[in-house]
């Protein structure tokens, strides 16, 4: 890493892009339900329409990179992110609220790990895998930074200040550091790329059973990882976690992202990206279980903790390669943004639908729905492996 700059700066700006943007809300919605006086179902709506946004914009995103726009989407949509934040800390009215993370949601479509692995994808074609890993190696920690830095800087300054102090980082740091990070590798793909990429059908790929199986198997991953990250503070509050070490167990989430990132590296001489995605998907679901009969016991809440976190470490890493690897090089911002839309779907109705689930039968309830969600899930992901797309 310490060899390619634009691996390098884009890795610390999707750290502290993902810090900011996107586990500040599970990082505040306690506190948002005690000061502000609204439902979970409320405030989970809020992120629920932000994601369902981003998704929307994806395809958009994935075309602008094809376009060789990648690192001004970066910069600008982080930007955007930033002011979205400054909003949110003087919101009083629930409509403000849905009204600002419809603006970051928006801004999220452009600067998190979706576009970003595409420019990188875009750019190191088979190369892309080693890129990916590194940045995600170091933008796993962005919740081990989030929830600490909210609650210290909440408890210090209220929660609208402490937006608004990650409202500055994203607007004065986090910005350009994407920007010049994109830049660099679209500068380095002009340079060394001597073919033209072929030119094919942008919708085309749509018509694949492979696409369909994959983007619905990822979605119902999706859906299981965003509901409990999400509700993962009330779920700790109802177990009767105090909230230091509950805020102490999510910190822990991004290093075992890492993990599992590093484990993928160390496997992959003897493993396939299918094994690894199978393994992700039971280690989910083991997951899933430890939370359902945690209670307060230390070692099945360190096992969700371990598992959970690994799982989707790897996930995220997996996405864009067995994109590329079933459906093929070409056009392939478009295909990973249109990939994007169910995935950041099914994130998106998770929180919302995790507290509906919540009001009809707990957490427990939630937990064992999410199982029934990952099962699936795997079944569809082993029906898109059996095809090979010819777009």
């Amino acid at each position: 890493m310490k060899r390619d700059t634009a691996v390098l700066l884009l890795a610390l700006g999707q750290t502290l892009v993902w810090a900011s943007l996107y586990y500040i809300f599970p990082a505040l919605l306690l506190r948002w339900e005690s000061d502000l006086g609204w439902s979970k179902a409320d405030l989970t709506a809020a992120i629920t329409i932000a994601v369902l946004v981003s998704a929307a914009a994806s395809p958009l995103a994935g075309r602008i990179i094809d376009h060789g726009k990648g690192a001004l989407m970066l910069g600008l949509s982080s930007l955007i992110g930033g002011v979205g934040l400054i909003l949110l800390s003087g919101v009083t009215e629930k409509w403000q609220f849905f009204a600002v993370w419809v603006l970051i949601g928006l801004a999220t479509s452009g600067c998190l790990y979706e576009p970003c692995f595409a420019l990188i994808t875009r750019a190191r074609g088979a190369k892309a895998k080693t890129g990916i890993i590194l940045v995600t190696l170091v933008a796993g920690f962005a919740s081990t930074i989030s929830y600490p830095a909210v609650y210290t800087l909440a408890e210090a300054l209220g929660w609208r200040g402490a937006v608004q102090v990650f409202a500055a980082l994203v607007i004065f740091v986090v910005s350009p550091i994407l920007w010049l990070g994109g830049h660099l590798l679209e500068r380095d793909n002009r340079t060394e790329r001597a073919a033209p990429e072929p030119k094919q059908h942008s919708r085309q790929f749509l018509k694949t059973p492979a696409f369909w199986y994959l983007a619905l198997g990822f979605a119902c991953l999706a859906m299981a990882h965003g509901a409990a990250l999400q509700h993962l503070l009330p779920i700790l509050d109802e177990r009767g976690l105090s909230p230091e070490m509950a805020v102490l167990a999510a910190s822990f989430i991004g290093p075992m992202q890492v993990a599992g990132r590093i484990a993928i590296m160390a496997s992959e001489r003897y493993l396939s990206n299918h094994g690894v995605a199978m393994a992700a998907f039971l280690a989910m679901t083991l997951s899933m279980v430890m939370l359902l009969v945690s209670g307060t016991s230390p070692g099945f809440l360190s096992g969700f903790v371990i598992l959970f976190g690994s799982a989707y470490g790897t996930v995220s890493i997996l996405r864009p390669l067995l994109a590329r690897e079933i459906l093929g090089e070409a056009n392939f911002g478009a295909k990973s943004g249109a990939l994007a839309l169910p995935y950041l779907a099914g994130a998106a109705m998770a929180p919302y639908l995790g507290s509906l689930i919540w009001t009809l039968g707990g957490y427990d309830l939630m937990l064992l729905v999410l199982l029934g969600v990952i099962t699936l899930g795997a079944a569809l992901h082993l029906k898109a492996h059996r095809f090979k797309s010819t777009v």
